[in-house]
């Protein structure tokens, strides 16, 4: 080893870092995989709880007792995700129709527009009964497999919000629970560690709230004057798609502007992809660097690629959770880098020089100071 030249013994020595860094990813992958069921709650809490704190902070403030507030925190999150659903599960009732027969509309009309005259939503649909008809056993059993991972996905909200409530309660105890399982002489680096992961998934789930609700409601209102169907349903739409950068607020505004193409012409729907598209600028220019500020920042390509590693390991989920935990592992990173960086310059920095101007005392101008 000592015959090799010295650049070469350093990529050498890089390379391995790499591959058992690789390696320990890969096996933690894999082991959250595996055990799916109990670390995906786990980590929706976490972000349920990074989104909430502010909330359960005030209301201790307030001496309101810490189990007591977390209880009317959890509370409070189920009232409005109660409502919110209720509220949009109606809406969507009451112009699903609608909107199913604009979506047929437009459908039909850019099969029409590709030569494909004879193919359309209710030709599937004619062909999915016959398939239906041939592997009925099939069918029966998808719905069965439907019928359990709908009841494994509500044990799972269960058990995130059971979750939210004891990270709320002991929050004030996560500081000497990180401070406890790791050496002492690390306890300091790994605490301001995990406050700037958490400080960066508090700062991404506050800001992506925020910027989704101005995004939903303003793309509602607009949808409203244009007398779009369904505007309240495709507003709930872009808010959800709204946690999943880019991609989402692509799928939902294409199927807002679809809507208003197949029921109010083309006309309406250039207005309505106007809409889309002025608050989709208002958010990139206004909005995210006002909001996301003080957040770690992460170029779109980071965020595409973290996109496309999670629906590869856990679907729409996976999407859900990437950005996030990025900007987590960013925010670890920028935390080593600057103290990496300050005790180079510590190291480096030139010491003085010894002699008589060395010594305080010696100095004239130091006795009457």
């Amino acid at each position: 080893m000592h015959l090799l030249p010295g650049p070469v013994r350093r990529f050498a020595a890089w390379c391995v870092v790499l591959l058992l860094a690789s390696g320990v990813v890969y096996v933690a992958i894999r082991l959250c995989v595996e055990f799916r069921t109990a670390v995906t709650p786990a980590l929706l809490a976490l972000l349920g709880t990074a989104l909430l704190r502010p909330l359960h902070r005030r209301l201790v403030k307030a001496h309101v007792q810490r189990s007591l507030a977390a209880g009317l925190t959890c509370v409070a999150v189920v009232a409005v995700v109660g409502g919110a659903v209720y509220i949009v599960v109606a809406a969507l009732v009451d112009t699903g129709d609608q909107i199913i027969a604009s979506l047929k509309d437009a459908a039909r009309g850019v099969a029409e527009h590709f030569g494909a005259a004879g193919t359309s939503l209710d030709d599937l649909a004619t062909n999915s009964r016959e398939l239906l008809g041939k592997f009925g056993g099939t069918a029966a059993s998808g719905v069965i497999t439907g019928v359990s991972v709908a009841g494994e996905m509500l044990a799972m909200a269960v058990l995130a919000l059971l979750l939210v409530f004891f990270f709320l309660r002991d929050s004030d105890r996560a500081v000497g629970t990180v401070r406890s399982v790791v050496p002492r002489r690390s306890a300091d680096m790994a605490e301001a560690m995990a406050r700037r992961a958490f400080g960066a998934v508090e700062g991404f789930m506050r800001g992506t709230t925020l910027i989704a609700l101005i995004d939903a409601l303003c793309i509602t209102v607009g949808l409203l004057v244009l007398r779009v169907p369904g505007a309240v349903g495709l507003g709930a739409l872009v808010f959800v798609g709204a946690y999943i950068p880019y991609l989402g607020a692509f799928i939902s505004g294409a199927v807002a502007v679809l809507v208003a193409l197949a029921d109010r012409g083309f006309v309406i729907a250039l207005w309505a992809l106007g809409v889309v598209l002025a608050v989709q600028v208002l958010e990139g220019h206004v909005l995210q660097p006002m909001v996301q500020s003080r957040t770690v920042q992460m170029h779109p390509a980071v965020v595409l690629l973290a996109l496309t590693a999670g629906a590869s390991v856990a679907g729409i989920l996976g999407m859900l959770l990437a950005v996030p935990l990025t900007a987590a592992a960013f925010g670890i990173v920028h935390e080593l880098q600057g103290r990496y960086s300050d005790t180079e310059e510590t190291s480096t920095s030139p010491r003085a020089a010894p002699g008589p101007s060395s010594d305080p005392s010696s100095d004239p101008s130091s006795g009457d100071s």
